[in-house]
């Protein structure tokens, strides 16, 4: 039976790993990351909302039948 022959399986493995390597690092550089937000963009403005200008009272279906 013949012997597995193991001797360049280095070389593959190694250069396997750079190449993925480059490929990443490749893609990495052609994405375009967005800038962090500053406070200034955020728009600290608060929008009213008609539920904050009135009292409302939740009933619950059976609150008539704990009476």
């Amino acid at each position: 039976m013949p012997q597995l022959d193991t001797s360049t399986w280095l070389i593959t493995i190694m250069s396997m790993i750079t190449t993925l390597f480059i490929l990443i690092q490749l893609k990495f550089t052609k994405h375009n990351f967005h800038p962090t937000p500053t406070p200034d963009m955020l728009g600290m403005t608060k929008q009213p909302t008609p539920w904050e200008m009135k009292w409302t009272k939740i009933y619950l279906p059976h609150s008539s039948l704990l009476r």
